[in-house]
């Protein structure tokens, strides 16, 4: 069954195609990460698919049973609601069905010998439904799955209206889970969650049974959840089979095919247009037109096509005091307490990360510490020698009416144009965009922008709130290297669980009434966590985020009519990778003259590549079966 067809789908703004050709086909099941770099066009393809935007070429078409979800990125809903109503609502087809039940055991009450055998049979049919899906079960599985995304039990009856933005995305996220749609198009539903709520919804939708297309920013996240990903880049989707870390892998081992090939033919037709040009009118010009002739028929090999990462960078450091910063017995208060006698070193050359749930004061500590608040008791002492970069996660480094070029410009430093606009380039922003007003930039530019003004500034210490906001994978992974390479200190906030890890050394973890100290990255963090949770309570947490729909019974699974034989997961994958080498050599030897001067091996060669491609089409459907059966 094939829950979701989209064909030659292309879509314009202006004369450039932000979709050129688009095809994909979802099955049941299927985990779909969406990635590409930002401008690539995946928020449009999501709102294609969910009927909210018109498409200007090609199909999209949703099986006729199916029910579609969309998780869009600025909900309304209707005033005079509480959150609990609004999310009680997403259930509206279980509770019809628990309210069908409740009348069919009526009217058996009072059936007549008549009508008594077919009430029987439609109450015991309505009984089965209500007990697969859990239909008595409404008020734990809303408690549940509100609980997970981090919604106190106090909000629970707060009109809809008071709600922030944030809470409103995660309520119809949490009305989305509800649901029980066929297929989940998720556009950034980790946005607006701290980390506990990101891995609860991480697992929740792991042990789905539904389908979904997830457009995230986030690795862990997509790591956890997805078994295939979409690559969009250029117009056109690239998929491939597993999660983010294996298209990763692949897509590394793709490019280097690639390349050779077009280096090999590219070395080819150089020689051979060499060869014409030299014997054109000699001895040889009949063996030199007939080559020309050859070379006219040879299909070229496009050069590969990559999504470069750009090519952010510091400056190295001055030297500070061995004690970049001394933090000692800071509190703040508003409303309630943020933290409370927080006391710590940074010394300089360490890279710590602060992470804690939403509400800990994490902003407001690095504001405290930079002097744009001040504390209500305690300081902070700023090192010998220390100079702030401070990074805002409000983006307000840069100012809106400015040039893009003149915005960056360090107060009290010589800084000539020319030096912008390349460190500008660096930083990925080109061409006419830097005499832009920033206010014309979007939020991935606008934070590319404020990075570069950082990297002019000269500090020696970082600090930096949620850097990664608005930045797409691949500028992610541009600021990790030059982080990572940066000789100064850096102190930063961030949600983002994979940049936790490869950059900070150190770790300040913000909860309520307490705080704690931790050397090393965020993996060292989980391990420690699970140390100190004990056995018992790891599997009692593992329990309580189980979700709380039920999984589909063991007696369907082992019914259901298996289309391909028996094998292990890992086998399939094994011989999809050995097929891809098979491939990848093929496609190489297109670029053999040897090859090009034979029709016969060419055409060879061609079918043996689309037997394997076939054969790589095949092992990914068997693969997907063996996944989901063989557990």
């Amino acid at each position: 069954m094939i829950l979701l067809q989209i064909d030659d789908l292309a879509k314009h703004y202006g004369p450039e195609p932000v979709l050129d050709g688009v095809a994909l086909e979802v099955r049941p099941g299927e985990k779909h990460g969406l990635v590409g770099p930002n401008g690539a066009g995946k928020s449009t393809l999501i709102k294609i698919i969910a009927g909210k935007l018109a498409a200007d070429r090609g199909a999209c078409e949703l099986h006729s049973s199916a029910r579609m979800a969309y998780l869009e990125q600025h909900p309304t809903f209707d005033a005079g609601r509480t959150l609990w109503q609004e999310a009680h609502s997403g259930l509206s087809e279980l509770i019809d069905l628990a309210d069908e039940a409740e009348a069919a055991a009526h009217a058996l009450a009072t059936a007549t010998p008549d009508n008594h055998d077919r009430l029987a049979a439609r109450y015991e049919r309505l009984q089965d439904e209500v007990h697969r899906r859990g239909a008595y079960h409404l008020d734990h599985r809303v408690e549940h799955v509100l609980d997970g995304l981090g919604f106190a039990r106090e909000a629970y009856q707060q009109p809809v209206e008071t709600l922030s933005g944030g809470q409103q995305n995660r309520l119809l996220l949490a009305k989305l889970l509800l649901a029980e749609a066929d297929l989940l198009l998720l556009d950034e539903p980790s946005n607006h969650l701290d980390i506990d709520a990101t891995q609860w919804l991480e697992s929740f939708l792991a042990q789905s049974q539904q389908a979904m297309i997830v457009v995230s920013h986030d690795r862990y996240f997509l790591d956890k959840v997805t078994n295939h990903t979409l690559e969009l880049f250029h117009g056109t989707i690239d998929r491939y089979v597993g999660n983010f870390s294996a298209y990763w892998r692949q897509k590394a081992e793709r490019l280097e095919v690639q390349r050779r090939t077009w280096e090999k033919q590219q070395e080819f037709i150089a020689k051979t247009q060499d060869f014409i040009r030299r014997n054109a009118y000699g001895q040889k010009s009949a063996q030199a037109k007939d080559r020309e002739k050859k070379l006219a028929r040879v299909e070229r090999v496009n050069p590969p096509k990559a999504i470069e990462s750009p090519a952010f960078g510091f400056p190295p450091a001055s030297r500070s005091g061995d004690v970049a910063l001394r933090v000692e017995h800071l509190s703040k208060s508003y409303d309630r307490p943020l933290f409370q006698d927080l006391s710590w070193d940074v010394l300089r050359g360490q890279r710590w990360g602060i992470l804690g749930p939403n509400g800990t004061g994490k902003t407001t500590l690095l504001r405290c510490i930079v002097r744009e608040e001040r504390p209500d008791e305690g300081q902070a002492i700023i090192g010998t020698g220390v100079k702030f970069g401070y990074y805002d996660q409000r983006l307000d480094l840069v100012s809106d009416e400015e040039l893009v070029v003149d915005a960056i410009r360090p107060a009290h430093k010589e800084f000539r144009e020319p030096q912008r606009r390349d460190l500008l380039a660096r930083f990925g922003l080109t061409g006419d965009m830097v005499f832009q007003k920033v206010k014309s930039l979007s939020g991935g530019e606008r934070s590319r922008a404020a990075l570069a003004k950082l990297s002019a500034s000269d500090a020696n210490f970082l600090v930096l709130d949620e850097p990664t906001n608005h930045l797409d994978l691949w500028a992610r992974d541009a600021l990790e290297r030059a982080l990572l390479a940066y000789d100064g200190t850096v102190l930063f906030v961030s949600h983002d669980r994979y940049f936790l890890n490869r950059v900070a050394d150190h770790l300040l973890v913000v909860e309520p009434n307490r705080f704690r100290v931790i050397e090393g990255n965020y993996e060292t963090y989980l391990h420690l966590a699970a140390l100190d949770a004990g056995p018992r309570k790891a599997d009692d947490a593992t329990r309580e985020q189980q979700p709380v729909v039920p999984p589909r019974p063991a007696e369907n699974v082992s019914r259901r009519k298996r289309r391909f034989p028996y094998r292990k997961a890992s086998d399939i994958e094994k011989e999809i990778a050995e097929r891809e080498t098979r491939a990848a050599a093929l496609e190489a030897s297109l670029a053999d003259p040897e090859v090009y001067r034979s029709g016969e091996r060419l055409r060879e060669a061609k079918s043996q590549i689309a037997e394997e491609r076939n054969a790589i089409t095949r092992l990914m459907e068997h693969w997907e079966e063996a996944s989901e059966l063989n557990g």
